[in-house]
């Protein structure tokens, strides 16, 4: 297994990805030539994505056909169970109690106050992306709300310093659902992967079997195009 040595990152800075599907090989053929990825087996059933020899994400089978086929992001924490409570006490929800994994770290999934679910990751052995920012990597992620002073407010409370504080570059944006899909679109937070050429990816995207759910449009972080793979997962390619 891969190993990332890095230090831990900073709470409230997006530190990991995974996506939960029903082929986890299927997956593989896909992220492999769309990104360029290896992959390894992990903890459990999961399979971690590398990148240049460096974990960059994971893929998961569903364990229950209920379950959305989505992609996750998670937010690093020094205490998972601490910020699982100021989750709850802000308005949001705690949907999987923190649980480790293994020896890699501590894990919990929770919403906020819209609903939009997040990942919080307390790390031991894993610290998260040992690559980012960089083609074929995490790059940024967006938080679409229907109430976008809400969720500052709320996101500002939990993560000040990573969003507001000395110094900080946050990986994290907050837009109006209704900015790039329908207005019945559920509060959810996209994941957005870097790419050299978004055109020239999003023809890979096609080719491999997936769709277009928004063609590429001018943000204040880069050119965005909003895809599916070819299970459904939902996610951005991002050209700087």
């Amino acid at each position: 297994m891969a190993e990332n040595r890095a230090s831990a990152y900073a709470e409230g800075v997006p530190c990991w990805v995974d996506a939960q599907l029903p082929d986890v090989e299927a997956g593989k053929r896909f992220y492999g030539e769309l990104f360029g990825w290896t992959f390894e087996e992990s903890y459990g059933a999961s399979t971690w994505a590398l990148k240049g020899g460096a974990p960059v994400a994971a893929l998961a089978p569903k364990t229950d056909g209920r379950m959305p086929t989505v992609w996750t992001v998670y937010f690093a924490t020094p205490d998972a169970e601490a910020l699982a409570r100021r989750v709850r006490d802000a308005g949001g929800q705690v949907v999987i109690v923190p649980v480790p994994v293994g020896d890699l770290g501590t894990t919990a999934l929770v919403t906020d106050a819209e609903g939009a679910v997040f990942g919080l990751w307390q790390p031991g052995r894993h610290a998260g992306f040992g690559r980012r920012h960089e083609p074929g990597t995490f790059a940024w992620v967006e938080l679409y709300a229907r109430d976008t002073e809400r969720a500052n407010g709320f996101y500002g409370g939990l993560f000040h310093d990573a969003l507001f504080g000395p110094g900080a570059r946050p990986d994290f944006g907050r837009a109006a659902v209704s900015d790039v899909f329908p207005a019945e679109m559920p509060p959810h937070f996209l994941v957005h992967f870097a790419v050299e050429d978004c055109a020239a990816a999003l023809e890979a995207v096609h080719r491999l079997g997936g769709r277009v759910q928004a063609p590429p449009f001018s943000t204040s972080y880069g050119l965005v195009a909003v895809v599916t793979d070819n299970q459904g997962a939902s996610f951005a390619l991002l050209q700087r």
